[in-house]
């Protein structure tokens, strides 16, 4: 066989020097790749492709001059191992807001239809994909980059992993595509190549994954190629970025990138009115399970990019597109008991101990039973037979009880009085469904669930520490808080079990490195209840040191924009208690970032203080976002709403008639971007 497909290619290509052959291949080889696996049409046999790779493999081997990281064989993978850089995206990868219901989806279009101030929409439908999100950096046509979600502002550059993915295009068709460009998608694992790998694992006596997501996660972050290969990974793009995109449509612009050898969903469609889009949504509750990968829902996007700009995001997700979840699937299993959990911030959490019941293609054991109302609103006794769902198809919790299969002699549930860790009598504030553990520095759930909140990626981001190795330090004595992390010694690691001189040397290197983590991130890592990341940064602009946040009264607080008395009076109560302020002192003596950075302060002023500020149009110089920003780092308040009290309105293209009207009304001052910029100069 071998001779003759020489002889053949002696025959069909002899005026062919190698190295054009080389070309000629890869060039057949991505078209191959694309008809198998994006399309579904081969035209040729897998042994005849085979055959074709094996041949680019040698002369590849033969001319090293003529490499190539988009050459069609590193679909193979490699076995040398790689480290995982962390990279920064361009633009942030938010999440999408879920919502359950129709009414909830009418809602997210009216307001749509409030933002855009009448002007025509759509709203494109589209399958929401159950699986691990990438983004794909393209130039000139060829894949350069393919980089994890992470944290939405950075994550991992995982490029020769997203290589061996076949339906994932190298090189791009046509010439027709922007010089640079991102496309983001969901990279999956089929269901039957999921079910095929559980039962390899099976027959090895390794762990099963959970589901298909779990193992599409997974696989993309082995830091072994070739394995990633073996995995057959799937990927649907669903979303085009850059500075010039083909057309102002997303829909379009999708379907002008499947010409260009993307994957993209064949059920995408455009809808104008919520009858269209229930529609939809009717028929994919249904019809999606006979599709070949895992789908959680349906995602509802403005179509127009330009509308999309003008109505902006949150700090979480963007207010131009929601994700709604299908109904999830219920079980009916026996609750054998319930535990009680102790949380970071002390909050006790229930949890129902079931038999095993098979839900939503995963093995449920357990489920949540939130707080005290829950349990005594579902009337729940032991022994009891259970209703079990997936909130969003993820959480298990229990939604109802059959009564009438109870058993007259068996114990009503009753919720703990004292802390099942310390002992501690458990406390509930008024207003609040949730019982707390109040003795937060010397309860261990509580003590090694802060350190692991601060060690966490969000936050001081030191990876080289994980859940075990804090609970093994906590264990053995060698930290009981956050600030002594910054006092180990690598010989104090190393005399641990399991801990060898690389590992100790990894770790304090790591937590050397997050001495260089802003204070914003600092501010965040501490753990003050109701503080979030979003919360800490408006603190750390607004006091910009710890010193002042420390000092600052109820009044201070609560003017700053967004902080409410709840939170005020959290971080009020934080400062009071002697053990934190000497936690905060000995992270500060540690020589962690306790004041905003020169670079973060730069270009802050008292410009806008006291003024609020209202934002509307379509903006030329920046971003509705970063204008917001502007007006924030000046010292001014965002408003959504115009009062009597706005000060002014910055006014883009295209405002609102009735903003506008009310303006005059109200004599508010209107002011243009390029003026407002002259303003904070």
């Amino acid at each position: 066989m071998g001779e003759n497909l020489e002889h053949q290619k002696a025959l069909s290509f002899p005026y062919m020097t190698e190295q054009e052959r080389i070309v000629q291949l890869r060039t057949e080889l991505h078209e191959h790749n694309y008809s198998y696996y994006v399309l579904n049409a081969p035209i040729i046999s897998d042994q005849e492709f085979d055959h074709l790779m094996r041949e680019l493999q040698d002369l590849e081997a033969k001319h090293p001059e003529m490499a190539d990281s988009n050459s069609p064989t590193v679909r193979v993978g490699s076995d040398l191992n790689k480290d995982f850089q962390q990279v920064f995206h361009k633009y942030p990868m938010l999440s999408l807001a879920n919502t359950y219901s129709e009414a909830e989806v009418s809602d997210f279009y009216e307001r749509v239809r409030k933002g855009l101030e009448g002007e025509d929409f759509e709203i494109c439908c589209e399958m929401k994909y159950d699986g691990t999100s990438i983004s794909l950096l393209y130039e000139n046509g060829k894949l350069i980059q393919a980089v994890t979600r992470g944290d939405g502002e950075k994550g991992d550059d995982v490029t020769d992993n997203v290589k061996t993915i076949h339906s994932i295009p190298l090189v791009l068709k046509g010439n027709d595509y922007p010089q640079s460009f991102e496309m983001r998608g969901e990279i999956l694992m089929p269901w039957n190549v999921f079910e095929a790998l559980n039962r390899e694992r099976e027959a090895r006596e390794e762990p099963l994954f959970a589901n298909p997501r779990n193992a599409a996660s997974g696989t993309l972050k082995l830091q072994n190629s070739a394995i990633v290969a073996s995995r057959k990974l799937d990927a649907y793009l669903y979303y085009m970025l850059g500075e010039q995109l083909p057309t102002d449509g997303h829909y379009e612009n999708l379907q002008k990138a499947a010409t260009w050898g993307f994957k993209i969903s064949h059920v995408a469609r455009k809808c104008r009115t919520l009858e269209e889009i229930f529609s939809y949504i009717k028929y994919w509750d249904t019809e999606r399970k006979n599709l070949p990968v895992a789908t959680d829902g349906i995602v509802l996007k403005v179509n127009s990019l330009r509308q999309q700009r003008y109505l902006g995001s949150t700090a979480k997700s963007p207010r131009w597109a929601i994700a709604y979840k299908f109904q999830a699937e219920r079980a009916l299993t026996r609750l054998i008991s319930v535990s009680f959990q102790v949380g970071r911030t002390g909050i006790i959490t229930p949890v129902a101990n079931l038999e095993p019941v098979q839900l939503a293609g995963t093995v449920v054991r357990r489920a949540s039973l939130h707080n005290a109302d829950i349990i005594e609103n579902l009337d729940l006794h032991m022994g009891d037979m259970v209703y079990v769902e997936k909130g969003g198809e993820i959480i298990p919790k229990i939604t109802g009880v059959d009564t009438h299969s109870r058993k007259a002699e068996s114990q009503k549930v009753q919720f703990i009085t004292t802390c099942p860790e310390c002992g501690t009598p458990l406390v509930r504030y008024e207003g609040e469904a949730a019982h707390y553990c109040p003795n937060d520095t010397m309860c261990p759930p509580q003590i090694k669930g802060r350190i692991e909140h601060f060690i966490s990626r969000r936050a001081m981001n030191i990876e080289s520490l994980g859940p075990e190795t804090v609970d093994q330090f906590y264990q053995t004595g060698l930290i009981q808080n956050v600030a002594d992390l910054y006092e180990l010694k690598v010989e104090a690691i190393c005399r641990l079990e399991r801990m060898g001189t690389k590992s100790a040397e990894n770790i304090v290197k790591g937590i050397e490195t997050s001495r260089n983590v802003p204070f914003e991130r600092v501010l965040f890592a501490l753990g003050i209840r109701f503080v979030g990341e979003t919360v800490a940064k408006k603190l750390a602009y607004a006091f910009k040191s710890i010193d002042a946040l420390s000092q600052a009264s109820l009044d201070d607080l609560i003017h700053v924009d967004e902080i409410g008395e709840k939170i005020a009076r959290s971080v009020l109560l934080y400062f009071s208690n002697e053990n934190n302020r000497m936690l905060v002192k000995r992270l500060k003596d540690a020589g962690l970032q306790m004041n905003l950075s020169e670079e973060a302060v730069q270009g802050q002023s008292d410009k806008l203080k006291g003024q609020s500020i209202v934002i509307s149009g379509v903006f030329t110089h920046h971003s509705r976002d970063e204008y917001k920003s502007l007006i924030e780092k000046h010292g001014g308040k965002n408003v959504s709403s115009i009062s009597s009290k706005t000060s002014f309105i910055l006014a883009g293209e295209n405002m609102g008639p009735s903003k506008l009207d009310k303006a005059n009304k109200l004599g508010i001052k209107i002011v243009n971007e390029d003026d407002f910029l002259k303003l904070i100069e």
